[in-house]
């Protein structure tokens, strides 16, 4: 299997695994911008991909950038669905103090490929029970 990339823009960075086991690609930025402590936003990729059918790309946040910035994918995992052909952008988020200023070409994510079950949602008057229940939301006291 390949994942398929094109590049929508002349300094758009095919997606690179930074290790020979690593299970994603690092994403970098195809813009350049500065994002504000609680302040979001969408930073374009310059790229698009052709994920196979049934499989889904998943965006998430990388682990330095989290812990040594505050800055993450907001919406972790961001999907890209097989159907999908348009630009992949990155919605990011500031939970740090300081500002995040990124530049073309920086790291900001990582992706990964991963098989999805596709399933109809079929409705049916009554659920089979289980010791959880219904219970959620730390009902167990952790």
């Amino acid at each position: 299997m390949e994942l398929l990339v094109k590049r929508l823009t002349s300094t758009a960075r095919i997606p690179t695994r930074s290790t020979e086991h690593a299970s994603c690609f690092d994403v970098c930025a195809d813009a350049e911008g500065t994002l504000a402590p609680g302040d979001r936003c969408l930073v374009k990729t310059g790229l698009a991909v052709a994920v196979p059918p049934g499989f889904e790309v998943q965006v998430r946040s990388r682990s330095g950038l989290a812990l040594k910035q505050g800055v993450a994918v907001l919406n972790s995992p961001g999907t890209v669905d097989a159907d999908y052909r348009g630009e992949v952008g990155i919605i990011l988020i500031n939970h740090g103090r300081d500002p995040f200023v990124f530049k073309r070409g920086d790291r900001i994510a990582q992706m990964g490929v991963y098989r999805v079950e596709m399933c109809p949602a079929v409705e049916v008057a009554d659920l089979s029970d289980t010791a959880r229940g219904a219970g959620g939301f730390g009902h167990t006291g952790v």
